[in-house]
């Protein structure tokens, strides 16, 4: 767990615990649904309330749907709790996501002013099957003026289990992202 808050007095939440799981568990669920679909994703982010938490909203990444490579889950999560609540900031609210936040959906977390970020995969699991930018969501967090907490990875077994699906692996060798190949065939 990292707390970031930079000296800001802020109610204390708890790292990870079973509860963490159980949402994530759920998320994973959610996620894995798309797995049946034309337009597999492993990515998917659950927003609750930080102190109850009640979910307020879930959602999976829809770059290749929505024509837009900052649709990724948790950006999509945001604006849609934002929109739902008529506010720009989101304290007082997790977001959990099935991989680790990439530098784009950490900064938007943080200007959300999200308290947590809780997370399964991890960058470094994406990066064996698509693109990714290699900064931890733990780095972004602490080089910002904004409090947040960052845990994870919280399941990551079962959050890494919608990469490596048979219908996400034919996915990712269509999409844009993929790793392109090593020379040397490996």
């Amino acid at each position: 767990m990292l707390n970031c808050d930079m000296g800001a007095k802020k109610a204390s939440l708890p790292s990870a615990n079973s509860k963490d799981e159980e949402r994530m568990a759920a998320l994973v669920a959610f996620t894995a649904k798309t797995l049946e679909t034309s337009r597999p994703v492993p990515f998917g982010a659950l927003i609750v309330n930080s102190k109850t938490g009640e979910r307020l909203l879930r959602a999976v990444n829809a770059v290749a749907v929505e024509n837009d490579p900052s649709s990724h889950a948790e950006l999509r999560a945001v604006r849609l709790a934002c929109k739902q609540l008529k506010q720009v900031s989101l304290a007082g609210y997790t977001i959990y996501t099935t991989c680790e936040p990439c530098a784009m959906c950490m900064a938007d977390a943080l200007w959300a002013r999200l308290d947590r970020v809780v997370y399964g995969a991890t960058i470094a699991d994406a990066s064996k099957h698509c693109l990714q930018i290699h900064i931890p969501a733990r780095t972004v967090a602490a080089r910002s003026d904004m409090p947040c907490i960052v845990d994870g990875p919280v399941l990551r077994k079962q959050c890494y289990a919608l990469f490596t699906h048979p219908n996400m692996i034919a996915a990712f060798a269509l999409w844009s992202n993929r790793k392109p190949a090593k020379a040397g065939g490996t």
